[in-house]
This record gives C-alpha cells, sequence and structure tokens, in this order.
C-alpha cells in the first residue's frame, strides 16, 4: 500500500496525493482526464488530413499546417513550463489548456459551411487546438511526474500514457462511426466530440478536487506540486546531458512523419476510403498504448537503453505507408502510433530522471521546444519532399533517424557511464 504523506510531505515538498489520494490513484485520476481529452484531439487528428484536402489543402499545405500545429504545441511550452515553474499555477494552466482545446475541436465543424475562408478558419483552430496542449502539458506533466516518481517513472508514466491511448482510440473510432453514417461527410463527426470535451471538463474539476493540497486553491503554497529545495527553482540549471538529449529527439520527432499527411496520402492515393482512415488512427494510438507499457516497463527495469528502439520505428514508418498497399500502409500506421506511445511517456520518463524535480516542468517545456522546431522543419521538409516523390522522402527520415540513434547511443553511454561514477 502506498505511504499516506502529510500535507507539506516528510521533506518538505507538497504532497501530489492530497487529501488522501495514493501516487496511484494520482497517475490513474490524470489518467481517466487525458482519455476523454484524447477522445476529442485525436478524434479531430485523425481525419486532419481528408478535412484539409477536401477544403482545398495541397500536400505541402497539409505538412505545413500540421506541422505548424506541432510546433505550436511543442515550442511554446518554451513558455509556458517556466511560467508553471515560476507562478507554480499549474492547475490554472491545466485547466486553461483543456478548455482550449475541448472549445476548439468541435468549431472545425463549421469549416466546411464557411466557403473559401474554411481552409485559413481549419488551420487557425488546429493550431489553437494544439496551442491548449502547449499551455496545459508542462504544468500537467510536472504533477504527474512527482506522482509517478513514486511508483517508478517508466511504470506511472506508461499506465497513465496506456489510458490517454484508450481516448484516443476511442475518439477516431466515434468520429469514424459518425462520418459513416453521415455518408462521408466529415463535419458531424467533428460536431460529435462536443460531448467527450464536456466530459473533459467534469473530470477535471472532480480530479483537481481530490488531488489539491489542503490550502487555497492555486495559491503558491497550495497547490499539489513538488515545492523547491531552498535554492530557487529558477537557478537550478538544467544539466548540459538534458540538451543534448533534447537534441536528438528534436531529429526523432522532425523524421516522424504527421499523421495528417499520412491520412492526405492513403486518401488521395486510393489506398483506403475517407471512412477508413480514423480507424487505422485507432489501431495506432492501441499501438502506442502497448509501446508505453511495454517500454515503460523495460525501463524502469533495464534502464534507458530501451529508447534505442524509437529511431528504428521512425524510419520504418515512411517505408511502409507510401509504399504499397492497404497491409503495407496498416502496417506502417501501427509503427507510427508505436513511435508515438514511446515518446509520449518513456522518452518522457529520461526527462523526468535528468533533471531536478522543481525544475521539471521547466524542463518539459524546453524539452518540448527543441522538439517543436523539429516538428515544424520536418513537417515542411515531409510535405515538399512527399511531393517531388515519396522515395526521397524515405530517404530523408532514414537519413535523420540514423543520426538520431548515433547521437542516442553517445547520449545513454555517457548516462551510464556518470551514474557507475
Amino acid at each position: 500500500m502506498s505511504r499516506r504523506l502529510a500535507p507539506g510531505g516528510v521533506d518538505g515538498t507538497s504532497d501530489v496525493a492530497g487529501r488522501g489520494w495514493s501516487p496511484w490513484r494520482v497517475v490513474v485520476g490524470f489518467g481517466v482526464v487525458s482519455l476523454a481529452a484524447d477522445m476529442v484531439y485525436e478524434g479531430a487528428r485523425s481525419v486532419y488530413g481528408p478535412l484539409l484536402a477536401s477544403l482545398g489543402a495541397s500536400a505541402v499545405a497539409v505538412g505545413l499546417v500540421t506541422g505548424a500545429g506541432e510546433a505550436a504545441a511543442l515550442l511554446l511550452r518554451l513558455v509556458s513550463g517556466p511560467l508553471a515553474d515560476r507562478t507554480r499555477r499549474y492547475w490554472s494552466l491545466t485547466i486553461l489548456g483543456y478548455a482550449l482545446t475541448a472549445l476548439c475541436v468541435p468549431l472545425l465543424a463549421v469549416t466546411p459551411l464557411l466557403g473559401g475562408a474554411g481552409m485559413a478558419v481549419a488551420a487557425a483552430l488546429i493550431v489553437a487546438e494544439r496551442l491548449g496542449k502547449a499551455i496545459r502539458s508542462p504544468a500537467k506533466s510536472a504533477l504527474l511526474a512527482d506522482a509517478a516518481a513514486r511508483v517508478g517513472l517508466g511504470r506511472g508514466l506508461g499506465v497513465h500514457k496506456a489510458l490517454d491511448q484508450v481516448g484516443a482510440f476511442a475518439g477516431p473510432l466515434l468520429v469514424a462511426g459518425v462520418v459513416a453514417l453521415a455518408a462521408g461527410a466529415l463535419w458531424p463527426g467533428l460536431a460529435a466530440l462536443a460531448v467527450p470535451g464536456a466530459v473533459t471538463m467534469l473530470l477535471l474539476v472532480v480530479v483537481r478536487a481530490r488531488v489539491a493540497a489542503p490550502a487555497a486553491a492555486d495559491a503558491p503554497q497550495g497547490d499539489a506540486v513538488p515545492r523547491p529545495p531552498a535554492r530557487p527553482a529558477g537557478r537550478v540549471s538544467l544539466p548540459a546531458r538534458f540538451h543534448w538529449f533534447a537534441a536528438a529527439m528534436a531529429l526523432c520527432t522532425a523524421g516522424l512523419v504527421t499523421f495528417g499527411l499520412i491520412g492526405f496520402h492513403l486518401v488521395r492515393a486510393g489506398v483506403v476510403a475517407t471512412a477508413t482512415v480514423p480507424l487505422l488512427y485507432a489501431a495506432a494510438m492501441g499501438a502506442g498504448a502497448l509501446a508505453a507499457l511495454v517500454t515503460g516497463l523495460v525501463y524502469d527495469r533495464a534502464g534507458p537503453w530501451v529508447l534505442v528502439v524509437l529511431p528504428a520505428l521512425i524510419a520504418a514508418v515512411p517505408v511502409l505507408t507510401f509504399g504499397g498497399g492497404p497491409l503495407l500502409a496498416a502496417a506502417g500506421v501501427l509503427v507510427w502510433g508505436a513511435a508515438v506511445g514511446v515518446q509520449d511517456s518513456t522518452v518522457k520518463a529520461l526527462v523526468a530522471d535528468l533533471v531536478p524535480a522543481a525544475r521539471r516542468a521547466t524542463a518539459y517545456g524546453v524539452f518540448a521546444a527543441v522538439q517543436g522546431a523539429g516538428a515544424l522543419a520536418g513537417g515542411a521538409a515531409a510535405g515538399g519532399l512527399y511531393e517531388h516523390s515519396a522515395a526521397s522522402l524515405v530517404v530523408a527520415v532514414a537519413v535523420s533517424q540514423a543520426a538520431a540513434a548515433t547521437a542516442l547511443v553517445g547520449i545513454l553511454a555517457g548516462i551510464r557511464t556518470a551514474r557507475r561514477g
């Protein structure tokens, strides 16, 4: 049974499992919130490619919009992460970010009705939804990492990601079902995501009430977060090894083709029907959940060397998805989902291990910003390369992942040497 801490903790830290919740219950609570939220934005992301194509977008435009969205979700955490640590308003930022996502996604349903303005409005809403992710993610990750560290970072973040992926699986299925009933029209499926959006906000209120420390909500001394040590958090340097790891993961992010471009290709090339695209996305999310659980367990037992599988997964995606018929494409989508699952769980476990606890939100923000630069460059390049030829995209991704794997091996070897020392 998990040890129950008094408010303030045994080491002067605030107890993230406040009001009697154990660390595992906190992990599961955040997981359930993420489950509902993922139904919303992953349901929408499963049809971004076909939606933008129906609004007149080219492959380059799809790559730019989806890449810009991912860049916004990552780069802007460079601001929201330090803001969370400095103001300690972790819960305010978490709630604001979820609210923005719950609002923007259902509004995408009106874009097919806007004529020539539909493309611009859709692009703005996609980027705004990702902005919500940027606002909430470092703050939520800091809260979650504090609880997960008490049960094993790999396992805790893996279980959270698995719950998260249940929603990422269910959301595309909901969209696919509604789109099929609507004879292929996308807007009813997007409108239906307003329901899990409302559920997300209700669940978040419940978790906030249970996890909050007894002090006044959102006060600096009352937020359910790790308190900094005697040395102010803002003056604690992030280690150089963390920055090198972030750079290696940026190469991985740049090489991971967005699902928007994958979906665009599958529909334009006639590989699958439009209604099948969200079904494939749902299957990818299931693969991501399994990958997160497996690599999380291996991480806790054998260490971060499990991450060397990530560049290999990413390099395989374009080979499969752009290289053949429906079966190869489905395999490529599953590999894509597994890569996303590892990125969103086990990679974050190593970030938490590399930095001081009081700087985790800042570290997650910096890490995401570096990945965001990779996402923006990779999204734009992937669209252009795809328009030139699928083969050139395959080669470019393979080269980037060879470089990422080389850098990652060197970083992990350095970590092992430092720990032995």
